[in-house]
């Protein structure tokens, strides 16, 4: 084999590690972004949550001591 078919090779192999790369780089980055979108929709739920159990509690009576009647 001679030099310049040896650094064809070597292009040849660092062109297909860039692919491999590229498409890797690519998965990670969709990945990422739907565990953004799905952190995003979780903080909105546990809001809409502690603002419900925040009205919930503002709303009840308080507990008392008293034995229920039936004791």
């Amino acid at each position: 084999m001679n030099e310049t078919e040896a650094l064809a090779d070597r292009v040849e192999a660092l062109e297909a590690r860039l692919m491999f790369q590229d498409a890797t780089i690519e998965t990670l980055n969709e990945t990422v972004t739907a565990q953004w979108r799905e952190i995003d929709a979780l903080k909105r739920r546990i809001a809409q949550l502690s603002e419900r159990l925040d009205e919930a509690e503002a709303g009840a009576p308080r507990p008392t001591n008293e034995q229920p009647p039936h004791y």
